[in-house]
């Protein structure tokens, strides 16, 4: 199949390309931008005249539900979110049922992904067995297995001496232990941040200090090991300063925050919004400014959708015993455009964090439009708005703070491998 996405204006961060330019794209791969391949004929011709045309989204935390939470979500409704959202390479977290920890389950998983013919998945291994925190997995037989990273996922390991020696053995063969930083104990029953508002709604708090304690410790341990360590979603400020510093020590160190975490507060909770249960919790003013300043400067790479989709059941609960989580696959791109706009920067710098910059944390070639590199892309309308609602996702997940919203982004056509799988 040779396709002809014609008179749209290219951005692709890592090549510099911010222009209105043709691309070519001939037996999965593209063949040429700007200028027509020799003898090129196109099947399918794609008129993005007045569209954007980018690299298909890497996201870094999608929960695709399988295997084990099927009631929440299956693998076939959230590929096609993936799709529906320009999102064609994406990490899922470990915390299945089972639980990533066996080669057999993530070459299952694998598996199922590769018939489906939609993003490409990559999950990242439980770092112990059961994510239990007490022994830790086969990490290369994992890694054998396609698993890109190891992760806690939302559970900490409470004893530092199981993630030290975790550390060493991730050391050893250069593999990035991925973790959500956060004090156990300290943030123990918390649902909400500790402050003004959880005081006032009578809500458990989980202090700034559940993340920041968590960090020295990881940052610690990871610099005697020697260690690569993602931290996943930052909330807080004193997180971002202590991440700026350890990157300006020269200290193996990447990070990302949520989609969700760099348009709410605390204040979103409203009259007890389950939606806005999230983990981390949505914090305050001064850590959403502290979130958005530090992913501009570059001292957080990525921005990710952390996609948890949820039941209608378990968001039904009160707010304290409602399920954590939002669905995210849909709204990466507009609420990543929305940042953009809101902090006056340009769609090249937006882009970056959820294509360049994530592809480069997962180790994979992803991310860019070079030639001969997969057509992994994405083709949307940055002026046209559409209201989140729930009939307007495809995701099984509904549970969204910005449900009722009009955001601008929509995609128009996905492909990946050189095949249109969404519009």
């Amino acid at each position: 199949m040779k396709i002809h996405i014609k008179n749209g204006h290219l951005i692709d961060p890592k090549n510099g390309i911010d222009a209105k330019q043709d691309i070519y794209i001939a037996a999965g791969k593209i063949a040429g931008i700007g200028k027509s391949p020799e003898g090129f004929t196109a099947n399918q011709t794609i008129d993005a005249t007045n569209l954007v045309v980018i690299p298909g989204l890497v996201d870094l935390s999608a929960r695709l539900r399988e295997p084990g939470f099927e009631h929440k979500a299956t693998l076939e409704s959230e590929m096609q979110a993936a799709a529906a959202g320009g999102v064609t390479s994406l990490a899922c977290p470990p915390d299945t049922d089972p639980v990533l920890d066996e080669p057999g389950l993530v070459e299952m998983l694998k598996h199922r992904a590769k018939q489906l013919n939609q993003a490409h998945v990559y999950p990242l291994g439980a770092l112990t067995h059961q994510l239990a925190g007490i022994e830790i997995t086969e990490m290369c037989e994992l890694n054998e297995a396609g698993c890109v990273g190891f992760s806690q996922a939302d559970i900490a390991i409470k004893d530092t001496q199981v993630l030290w020696r975790a550390m060493q053995y991730a050391a050893t063969f250069g593999f990035t232990v991925w973790l959500r930083p956060e004090e156990p104990y300290l943030a123990k029953d918390g649902v909400a941040h500790d402050g003004e508002v959880a005081a006032r709604l009578g809500l458990k708090g989980i202090p700034a200090a559940a993340e920041t304690l968590a960090i020295a410790s990881i940052l610690r341990i990871a610099k005697e090991t020697g260690a690569n360590v993602h931290l996943c979603r930052l909330s807080t400020a004193e997180g971002v300063d202590m991440v700026r510093a350890a990157k300006k020590t020269g200290q193996k160190v990447t990070c990302d925050v949520s989609a969700n975490h760099l348009h709410l507060t605390d204040f979103d909770i409203g009259y007890f919004d389950a939606n806005v249960h999230l983990k981390p919790p949505a914090r305050s003013q001064r850590d959403k400014t502290a979130l958005s300043n530090g992913l501009a400067d570059g001292t957080i790479d990525a921005i990710c959708s952390d996609h948890t989709p949820v039941d209608d059941d378990a968001k039904l609960y009160p707010f304290a015993e409602a399920e954590a989580g939002a669905t995210g696959l849909e709204l990466l791109l507009p609420l990543t455009l929305k940042w953009a706009d809101d902090n006056k920067l340009s769609l090249s710098d937006a882009v970056k964090h959820i294509t360049q910059s994530p592809a480069n944390i997962l180790g994979i070639a992803a991310g860019d439009l070079s030639i001969n590199a997969s057509a992994d892309i994405c083709v949307f309308d940055a002026k046209q708005y559409w209201k989140i609602e729930p009939k307007a996702l495809l995701s099984q997940g509904k549970n969204t703070p910005f449900l009722g919203m009009e955001l601008a982004g929509k995609v128009r056509y996905t492909l990946v491998n050189g095949h249109v799988v969404h519009g």
